[in-house]
Formats: structure tokens, C-alpha cells, sequence
């Protein structure tokens, strides 16, 4: 007669097997559906409601274009492309089952999604796992392309603009740099930890170093500190939501500090918020509508007869991560997942609106990024850097 503990153990094993071949069968029914014939389904995920649905809502327009400019053309390989679009509400825990009703119920072909790094984070497992090639469209966490080789990002990695800020700022004279930081978002740490290196590099001194949680109203304990510190210049590397309260509340004190902060302050509700307290700040970006390239000035004419505004920049990185994907399913010449990811793989040179594609050994883009300075309610280019 079989013992407990091994009756335990092949019950063990059996559950193991099941479930490998669930995920298989899962797999197999994914690639089946995408077949020769009907719409090629794209899995999308965004922030569509909630605290950070102005980047979502921004990164679907531009999706939304690039959608109609492919079907308008015929669509890729003779079929239409069809969206498959789910709002995670911007909410921590809601991306996961997202995607896995969109793999294993909408049998996507590929995924695009999202701006935070937070939520890209818990699709990419997922999408890995499955075997569906994941575009994150705007996401900058480091570790993100780190999770395996069918996850591939649009825009930069937060070490590099925490770099390329320090480059600037020690390039326009500034010396002594306090530091706020979001110590609840990977983003904003990310950030201040690469610009801290470098700066340091370059002959600098940070002078202050205060945090706080996302959500936080009241920073004024914290610029206080700041302001009597000696600094001669601010870095906030955190979200739009806090960044401009914070401005108001440090013009409030009359601090006169010049601001700097990442892509994540990419927003008309920064701007709408803080209002004059925002002007002369400087923050990194993937794109300016003041770009003289031909396919900035072709894609913002275009935004502008659809929407009535110039874009922002996630508008431009979403719309290049689907016509990227488009592009791969061509290159492939199938929509088996496998060989769509290969193909992004390969993408060498591709001319986006965001930049020039070409994918590293991580999957990450080797392109430029802008820096933009907020005048009046307006993002202006100040200049191109290779970080």
C-alpha cells in the first residue's frame, strides 16, 4: 500500500502536471485563434479612470490613431487590427487579471501597455509566462525588460534620466541639488539614485535629501528644509499628481529654486494645477511637438485635425508601440506570437514619431531623449541628449 506522504506526493505531481498543461493548452488555443483569417487582436491596458488617467487617456489617443492609420491602409497582412481595451482604473493589483482574461479569454496576439512601471511590472510575468510579446508604451522602470525576453519598452530607463538630468543641470551652472523624492514609487527612486551618481560625478553636492508617499498634501515641512539648506536647484522626479501641488506649496514659501523632474510630470494637468508656479521648470521627456523631424510634424498635424490639441508625449509613445507591432507582424508575416516577438526583436533603424528604433540586447530602444521647459501652460524644446 502507498504511504501518506507519497499518495501527498502524487497528488502533488498531478496538480503540477495539470497545470503545465493547462497553460499549454492555453498557449496553443492563443496561437490557433490568430489563425489566417479575422481581426488580429491586440491586447491593450491603460489608466483610463482613477488618480493617473490623464496618462492613460493620453496614450489612447495616440493608440487610437495608429489603429485608424493601419486599418485605413488595409490593415497588416490583408486583416484589420482590433483593439482589445481594458482600464485598470489606475489601480495596483487590477493589471494582472486584465491580462490574463486577455490572453487566455481575448486570445491577443500581443499587448501594449502601460504607462506606470508599477503595472507594466504585473503584466510582464504574465505576458513571459504565456509567451505573448508585451510592448510596454511608456513604462521606465529598469527592471521591466529585465523579466524576459517577450517584453520590450517604447521609451527610455529611469537610470538614464536621472543621468541626463545631472548632465544638463551641472551643464547650466547648478551646483548644490536638494532632492524630493516619491520614495513609494520605483520611478522617482530610480531616478534620484542614477542623478545622485552623476551629479556627484560631475563635481556636485547634494545638500538635501527629503521623501514622501504618493498621495501625500502637505510638503511644506519638507521644502522648508530645502529652502535652508543652500541649494541651488530642486530635483522632483515624481508624478504630476503630487509635483504640482508641491510647486505651489514651494512658491507658496518663496522659494526660488529651478525645478527639475522626470517624464512623469507629462501632463496638461501639471501645468493646469500649479499653474505660474511651474514656469521655467525642466523635465526630461521621449518627445516634443516642436520637433522639426518630418514624422513629428506629419503625426502632430494629425493629432491636431483629430483632437484639437498638439500631443503629449505618451500620445506619441503609444502610437508607436502598436504601429511597432504592426510593423513586426508584417516583418514576420504571421501572427503567431513567437514570431511576432522574434521580429520586434530584429527591429533595426524603424523611424517612429518618438525616436528611431533600434532594440538592444534588453529589448530596450538605443534613441534620444528631450528635454522640455514648461513657459506659460507650454512644453518647449530646449534640447535633444543621448543620455
Amino acid at each position: 500500500m502507498y504511504s501518506l506522504s507519497s499518495f501527498r506526493l502524487f497528488s502533488l505531481s498531478f496538480l503540477l502536471v495539470a497545470a503545465l498543461f493547462s497553460q499549454s493548452c492555453q498557449k496553443k488555443d492563443t496561437q490557433e485563434n490568430a489563425g489566417t483569417s479575422g481581426n488580429i487582436r491586440i491586447g491593450v491596458f491603460q489608466s483610463l479612470s482613477g488618480a493617473e488617467a490623464s496618462f492613460g487617456q493620453d496614450a489612447m489617443k495616440g493608440i487610437r490613431m495608429a489603429e485608424e492609420e493601419i486599418n485605413g491602409r488595409g490593415g497588416v497582412l490583408g486583416r484589420p487590427i482590433e483593439l482589445i481595451i481594458r482600464d485598470n482604473q489606475s489601480k495596483a493589483g487590477e493589471t494582472s487579471s486584465l491580462v490574463r482574461e486577455l490572453i487566455s479569454r481575448d486570445r491577443v496576439v500581443a499587448l501594449i501597455g502601460e504607462v506606470a512601471s508599477g503595472r507594466t511590472l504585473e503584466a510582464a510575468p504574465i505576458a513571459q509566462r504565456y509567451g505573448i510579446p508585451l510592448v510596454a508604451n511608456s513604462a521606465s522602470n529598469d527592471k521591466i525588460t529585465k523579466t524576459g525576453d517577450y517584453v520590450f519598452r517604447v521609451s527610455y530607463r529611469d537610470s538614464q534620466q536621472g543621468k541626463t538630468l545631472a548632465q544638463y543641470m551641472h551643464s547650466i551652472g547648478k551646483k548644490r541639488a536638494a532632492l524630493l523624492v516619491d520614495i513609494s514609487k520605483d520611478n522617482s527612486t530610480t531616478i534620484a539614485k542614477s542623478f545622485k551618481k552623476q551629479f556627484l560625478n560631475l563635481g556636485g553636492t547634494i545638500v538635501a535629501e527629503q521623501s514622501y508617499n504618493v498621495g501625500d498634501k502637505d510638503f511644506l515641512a519638507q521644502l522648508t528644509t530645502i529652502g535652508n539648506s543652500g541649494a541651488d536647484c530642486l530635483l522632483l522626479p515624481g508624478y504630476y499628481t503630487d509635483c504640482a501641488s508641491i510647486m505651489k506649496q514651494s512658491q507658496s514659501l518663496g522659494l526660488k529654486l529651478d525645478i527639475f523632474g522626470g517624464d512623469a510630470w507629462d501632463s496638461a494637468d501639471l501645468v493646469r494645477v500649479a499653474g505660474d508656479a511651474a514656469d521655467g521648470a525642466v523635465f526630461t521627456n521621449t518627445f516634443s511637438s516642436e520637433d522639426p523631424q518630418p514624422a513629428v510634424r506629419t503625426f502632430v498635424e494629425n493629432y491636431k485635425k483629430k483632437y484639437g490639441t498638439k500631443p503629449m508625449a505618451l500620445a506619441a509613445t503609444g502610437f508607436d508601440a502598436l504601429m511597432l507591432v504592426a510593423d513586426a507582424i508584417q516583418r514576420a508575416g504571421s501572427t503567431h506570437s513567437k514570431a511576432i516577438r522574434d521580429a520586434l526583436a530584429t527591429t533595426n533603424g524603424y523611424q517612429g514619431v518618438s525616436g528611431k528604433f533600434t532594440f538592444d540586447h534588453d529589448r530596450d530602444p538605443s534613441k534620444s531623449m528631450v528635454l522640455l521647459r514648461i513657459e506659460h501652460g507650454e512644453f518647449k524644446f530646449v534640447k535633444r541628449e543621448t543620455p
